[in-house]
């Protein structure tokens, strides 16, 4: 990590933990923090979810480096988190948590929302969901 705003990225196979995350962007200059955590829920599609599991392709933590990296560039922050469990999670378990911090709210919410949003289109993640009827499907796999 070389941008100075970048100071948690990870991915893990524990719980996630969103005081870490939090505590890694302590900063008296940051008057806004937007956090973004997102949890395993029990639907998709219509279907009732059971369970999934994450799983990454071994460059994924090099693209989540470089994803926090560009928007600690392209926005104005002071501070840069992004962390993304895999292995098997259950319905309610944290998957991703990601944050940013800023002088002011607005800065702070359009990186955080860049900062998702970027992750879930380019860090090769993919979800392995369980139905309650027995079927499942890869989501975000080549």
């Amino acid at each position: 990590m070389t941008h100075p705003a970048v100071r948690a990225v990870a991915i893990s196979d524990r719980p996630l933990s969103v005081t870490e995350v939090l505590d890694s962007l302590d900063d008296p200059a940051s008057g806004g923090l937007v956090l973004f955590v997102g949890r395993v829920r029990d639907h998709d599609g219509g279907k009732g979810v059971v369970g999934l599991s994450y799983s990454a392709h071994p460059s994924a933590l090099q693209r989540l480096e470089e994803v926090c990296e560009r928007v600690g560039t392209e926005h104005d922050v002071t501070g840069v988190a992004a962390v993304h469990r895999v292995g098997d999670l259950d319905i309610g378990d944290l998957a991703v948590v990601v944050a940013t911090t800023a002088g002011h709210r607005g800065s702070s919410f359009d990186a955080s929302r860049a900062l998702i949003d970027t992750l879930k289109a380019e860090v090769p993640i993919w979800k392995h969901q369980r139905f309650a009827d027995g079927t499942e499907e890869w989501v975000g796999a080549p």
